[in-house]
């Protein structure tokens, strides 16, 4: 049977309980989500001083051969999970429809919008939060292309909401300089390269076809320009998947879940460095 295909009950329903004993929260810890709860039982959460939110950003795009078009959504996801089993702090459902514009149609499986679209997107989700309670917003983002957009969207409503909404964006591939270094390692301009495999074949291995994984080289580490990756790659790979293991997966997981957990504990108490109150109207 090929690495990564999953027998009957070995499905890797179980696979964040487990690593959040290895952080040590235990099995009785589950993530808190959203979309499971009624009015009712948030405005109590908000009531017990729950604050904050996280919001997983995924993709859904091709993600060569081997792997699914969620890949980039089920990593968002489990870090997300993984960070409010162990601090309490609630998951909204993950945005999954984001930025792939450079992906072309080349391969089936993407569907992308445009930055303007992603930028507004969060803006309304984000105002949404501020109406209805909430001071924190963490954005957590598996997907390399959503980077610039959010960076953007984050400088807009730091302006738009001054003192209402505290708001931030993470990267799970760069949360620590180990794990990015592990990320690039096989390639720097990585798509369903090692560590998205290792990455799927601990978190979903029932979704992963090693059998079909084909390593594709970096080709753009002397370029000037950018490139369109159907211009870059052959089979939608950029990287190594055919060394992915769900051994170094659990490794790497971990240290996402906990560099994240860590961050969103912080965050929780986080208060601005100098206080200050927007006194007039703008724009």
């Amino acid at each position: 049977m090929p690495a990564g295909t999953a027998r009957n009950g070995d499905r890797g329903v179980h696979t964040l309980e487990r690593s959040l004993m290895i952080y040590g929260a235990g099995d009785s810890r589950k993530p808190v989500r959203l979309e499971h709860l009624s009015w009712t039982r948030i405005r109590d959460l908000q009531a017990g001083g729950c604050d904050m939110l996280l919001l997983p950003v995924g993709a859904t795009e091709q993600h060569g051969p081997h792997l699914p078009i969620n890949t980039d959504t089920v990593i968002a996801t489990a870090a997300c999970d993984y960070a409010s089993a162990v601090t309490g702090v609630p998951v909204l459902p993950a945005l999954s429809y984001t930025v792939s514009v450079g992906h072309t149609e080349k391969w089936p499986g993407t569907f992308s919008i445009f930055h303007e679209t992603f930028i507004h997107t969060l803006r309304e989700i984000a105002a949404w939060a501020v109406a209805t309670g909430w001071k924190r917003l963490l954005l957590v983002n598996s997907h390399f292309g959503n980077d610039a957009s959010l960076r953007v969207a984050v400088d807009r409503l730091r302006f738009d909401c001054v003192n209402r909404l505290q708001i931030a964006t993470r990267n799970t591939f760069n949360l620590t300089p180990s794990i990015w270094e592990y990320f690039i390692s096989d390639a720097a301009d990585l798509h369903a390269n090692k560590a998205e495999t290792d990455l799927m074949l601990h978190l979903a291995p029932e979704t992963v076809d090693m059998a079909a994984a084909e390593d594709d080289p970096d080709r753009t580490t002397e370029t000037i320009f950018n490139y369109m990756v159907a211009n870059t790659s052959r089979n939608g790979v950029t990287g190594n998947p055919t060394e992915g293991t769900a051994e170094r997966g659990k490794l790497l997981f971990e240290e996402i879940g906990e560099a994240l957990a860590a961050i969103v504990e912080k965050a929780r108490h986080e208060t601005a460095p100098v206080e200050w109150q927007r006194t007039a109207g703008v724009f």
